[in-house]
Protein backbone atom coordinates (compact mmCIF):
# COMPACT_ATOMS: atom_id res chain seq x y z
CA UNK A 1 0.00 0.00 0.00
CA UNK A 2 1.58 3.33 -0.96
CA UNK A 3 0.55 5.04 2.29
CA UNK A 4 2.77 2.66 4.25
CA UNK A 5 5.91 3.23 2.24
CA UNK A 6 8.70 4.60 4.46
CA UNK A 7 11.21 6.05 2.07
CA UNK A 8 14.12 4.64 0.14
CA UNK A 9 17.72 4.83 1.18
CA UNK A 10 20.76 4.10 -0.89
CA UNK A 11 22.60 2.06 1.75
CA UNK A 12 24.94 0.25 -0.62
CA UNK A 13 28.28 2.09 -0.14
CA UNK A 14 29.08 1.53 -3.79
CA UNK A 15 26.11 3.73 -4.71
CA UNK A 16 27.08 6.59 -2.40
CA UNK A 17 29.45 9.51 -2.78
CA UNK A 18 31.06 11.88 -0.30
CA UNK A 19 30.31 14.79 -2.63
CA UNK A 20 27.11 16.47 -1.42
CA UNK A 21 26.48 18.25 -4.72
CA UNK A 22 26.76 15.01 -6.65
CA UNK A 23 24.52 13.22 -4.17
CA UNK A 24 21.93 16.01 -4.46
CA UNK A 25 21.75 15.50 -8.22
CA UNK A 26 21.45 11.72 -7.81
CA UNK A 27 18.60 12.04 -5.30
CA UNK A 28 16.72 14.68 -7.28
CA UNK A 29 16.79 12.29 -10.23
CA UNK A 30 15.67 9.42 -7.99
CA UNK A 31 12.69 11.38 -6.64
CA UNK A 32 11.63 12.26 -10.18
CA UNK A 33 12.02 8.68 -11.38
CA UNK A 34 10.13 7.04 -8.51
CA UNK A 35 7.20 9.44 -8.94
CA UNK A 36 6.32 7.41 -12.04
CA UNK A 37 5.73 4.37 -9.82
CA UNK A 38 3.22 6.33 -7.74
CA UNK A 39 1.46 7.64 -10.82
CA UNK A 40 1.20 4.03 -11.98
CA UNK A 41 -0.71 3.28 -8.75
CA UNK A 42 -3.08 6.14 -9.58
CA UNK A 43 -3.59 4.54 -13.01
CA UNK A 44 -4.41 1.25 -11.28
CA UNK A 45 -7.07 2.85 -9.05
CA UNK A 46 -9.04 4.15 -12.10
CA UNK A 47 -10.36 7.15 -10.18
CA UNK A 48 -12.89 9.75 -11.33
CA UNK A 49 -11.27 12.50 -13.36
CA UNK A 50 -11.12 15.20 -10.68
CA UNK A 51 -9.70 12.90 -8.01
CA UNK A 52 -7.23 11.40 -10.49
CA UNK A 53 -5.96 14.88 -11.40
CA UNK A 54 -5.75 15.95 -7.76
CA UNK A 55 -3.59 12.99 -6.74
CA UNK A 56 -1.29 13.37 -9.75
CA UNK A 57 -0.95 17.08 -9.04
CA UNK A 58 0.01 16.41 -5.41
CA UNK A 59 2.59 13.81 -6.48
CA UNK A 60 4.21 16.27 -8.85
CA UNK A 61 4.08 19.03 -6.22
CA UNK A 62 6.01 16.72 -3.88
CA UNK A 63 8.59 16.12 -6.60
CA UNK A 64 9.01 19.86 -7.15
CA UNK A 65 9.23 20.88 -3.49
CA UNK A 66 11.48 17.96 -2.54
CA UNK A 67 13.86 18.77 -5.37
CA UNK A 68 13.93 22.41 -4.29
CA UNK A 69 14.67 21.53 -0.66
CA UNK A 70 17.34 19.00 -1.65
CA UNK A 71 19.02 21.65 -3.80
CA UNK A 72 18.69 24.64 -1.47
CA UNK A 73 18.21 23.43 2.12
CA UNK A 74 19.99 20.09 2.63
CA UNK A 75 23.64 20.67 3.54
CA UNK A 76 24.88 17.11 4.17
CA UNK A 77 24.44 13.57 2.86
CA UNK A 78 22.19 12.79 5.84
CA UNK A 79 20.09 15.90 5.26
CA UNK A 80 19.61 14.97 1.59
CA UNK A 81 18.40 11.52 2.71
CA UNK A 82 15.91 13.08 5.15
CA UNK A 83 14.47 15.41 2.53
CA UNK A 84 14.38 12.72 -0.17
CA UNK A 85 12.59 10.24 2.09
CA UNK A 86 10.16 12.95 3.17
CA UNK A 87 9.25 13.57 -0.47
CA UNK A 88 8.75 9.87 -1.14
CA UNK A 89 6.50 9.61 1.91
CA UNK A 90 4.45 12.58 0.71
CA UNK A 91 4.06 10.96 -2.73
CA UNK A 92 2.79 7.79 -1.07
CA UNK A 93 0.23 9.78 0.94
CA UNK A 94 -0.94 11.63 -2.16
CA UNK A 95 -1.28 8.37 -4.06
CA UNK A 96 -3.43 6.81 -1.34
CA UNK A 97 -5.77 9.82 -1.14
CA UNK A 98 -7.10 11.79 1.81
CA UNK A 99 -10.51 10.54 2.95
CA UNK A 100 -9.95 11.93 6.45
CA UNK A 101 -10.22 15.64 7.18
CA UNK A 102 -7.13 16.57 9.15
CA UNK A 103 -4.08 18.79 9.22
CA UNK A 104 -0.69 18.94 10.93
CA UNK A 105 0.82 22.37 11.58
CA UNK A 106 4.12 23.80 12.79
CA UNK A 107 4.09 27.57 13.22
CA UNK A 108 0.75 27.64 11.35
CA UNK A 109 2.28 26.01 8.24
CA UNK A 110 1.84 22.47 6.94
CA UNK A 111 3.91 20.18 4.75
CA UNK A 112 7.04 22.32 4.59
CA UNK A 113 7.86 24.66 7.45
CA UNK A 114 10.62 26.08 9.61
CA UNK A 115 11.31 26.60 13.30
CA UNK A 116 14.01 27.45 15.76
CA UNK A 117 15.57 24.67 17.86
CA UNK A 118 13.98 23.55 21.12
CA UNK A 119 10.60 22.04 22.02
CA UNK A 120 8.47 22.64 18.92
CA UNK A 121 4.68 22.75 19.10
CA UNK A 122 2.94 20.49 16.59
CA UNK A 123 -0.79 21.08 16.25
CA UNK A 124 -2.96 18.25 14.95
CA UNK A 125 -6.55 18.98 13.96
CA UNK A 126 -8.99 16.38 12.66
CA UNK A 127 -12.70 15.80 12.31
CA UNK A 128 -14.32 12.37 12.14
CA UNK A 129 -17.09 11.49 9.68
CA UNK A 130 -20.60 10.19 10.30
CA UNK A 131 -20.47 10.07 14.08
CA UNK A 132 -17.18 8.16 14.18
CA UNK A 133 -14.16 9.11 16.27
CA UNK A 134 -10.66 10.10 15.20
CA UNK A 135 -7.38 9.84 17.07
CA UNK A 136 -3.63 9.47 16.73
CA UNK A 137 -2.73 5.98 15.57
CA UNK A 138 0.43 4.02 14.81
CA UNK A 139 2.47 4.51 11.67
CA UNK A 140 3.77 0.94 11.97
CA UNK A 141 2.77 -1.80 14.39
CA UNK A 142 5.28 -0.79 17.07
CA UNK A 143 6.00 2.81 16.01
CA UNK A 144 3.43 5.50 16.63
CA UNK A 145 5.34 8.11 14.64
CA UNK A 146 7.65 8.03 11.66
CA UNK A 147 10.52 10.46 12.26
CA UNK A 148 13.88 11.04 10.64
CA UNK A 149 16.25 13.92 11.31
CA UNK A 150 19.81 15.19 11.28
CA UNK A 151 19.66 16.06 15.00
CA UNK A 152 18.11 13.15 16.90
CA UNK A 153 14.69 14.79 17.19
CA UNK A 154 11.73 12.85 18.59
CA UNK A 155 8.01 13.28 19.24
CA UNK A 156 6.73 12.99 22.80
CA UNK A 157 4.22 10.15 23.14
CA UNK A 158 3.11 11.04 26.66
CA UNK A 159 -0.34 12.47 27.29
CA UNK A 160 -1.78 11.87 23.84
CA UNK A 161 -5.47 12.79 23.59
CA UNK A 162 -8.24 10.21 23.51
CA UNK A 163 -10.14 9.58 20.28
CA UNK A 164 -12.91 12.11 19.71
CA UNK A 165 -15.26 13.41 17.04
CA UNK A 166 -13.31 16.68 16.78
CA UNK A 167 -9.60 16.46 17.59
CA UNK A 168 -7.44 19.50 18.35
CA UNK A 169 -4.18 18.30 19.90
CA UNK A 170 -0.78 19.81 20.60
CA UNK A 171 2.21 17.45 20.44
CA UNK A 172 5.80 18.24 21.37
CA UNK A 173 8.58 17.73 18.83
CA UNK A 174 11.80 17.63 20.82
CA UNK A 175 14.57 19.33 18.86
CA UNK A 176 16.63 20.72 21.72
CA UNK A 177 19.82 19.36 20.14
CA UNK A 178 19.10 20.90 16.76
CA UNK A 179 21.26 23.54 15.11
CA UNK A 180 20.72 25.87 12.20
CA UNK A 181 20.26 24.03 8.86
CA UNK A 182 19.18 20.76 10.51
CA UNK A 183 16.11 19.11 9.00
CA UNK A 184 13.39 16.97 10.57
CA UNK A 185 10.77 14.89 8.77
CA UNK A 186 7.91 13.33 10.72
CA UNK A 187 4.62 11.61 9.96
CA UNK A 188 1.52 11.80 12.15
CA UNK A 189 -0.91 8.98 11.50
CA UNK A 190 -4.62 9.48 12.19
CA UNK A 191 -7.11 6.67 12.63
CA UNK A 192 -10.86 6.84 12.30
CA UNK A 193 -12.84 4.38 14.41
CA UNK A 194 -16.43 3.24 14.72
CA UNK A 195 -17.52 1.29 17.78
CA UNK A 196 -13.88 0.87 18.73
CA UNK A 197 -12.94 -0.67 15.38
CA UNK A 198 -10.48 1.08 13.10
CA UNK A 199 -12.20 1.97 9.82
CA UNK A 200 -9.64 4.19 8.11
CA UNK A 201 -6.04 5.28 8.64
CA UNK A 202 -3.94 7.93 6.89
CA UNK A 203 -0.65 9.70 7.53
CA UNK A 204 0.46 13.27 6.95
CA UNK A 205 4.15 14.14 6.68
CA UNK A 206 5.81 17.42 7.67
CA UNK A 207 9.34 18.65 6.90
CA UNK A 208 10.90 21.16 9.29
CA UNK A 209 13.96 23.30 8.52
CA UNK A 210 15.72 24.55 11.64
CA UNK A 211 16.62 28.24 11.30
Amino acid sequence: MPAGYDGARMDDPSERTDNVDEYRRTCIDFVRDISGDYEAWVDYYKLPGEEDSRRRGEIQAAVSRSSEWIAKVAQSIKAVDVVMNDGIQKMAESTAGRPLEFGVFVNSSSGYTESGPGAIDVRVRARARDGRKVGIGFHFKDDRFRIESTCGAYLDEEGLPADSEDLDAHLVLHAENAARRDVISFTITLRETEGGTEIEKRGLTTLVHIV
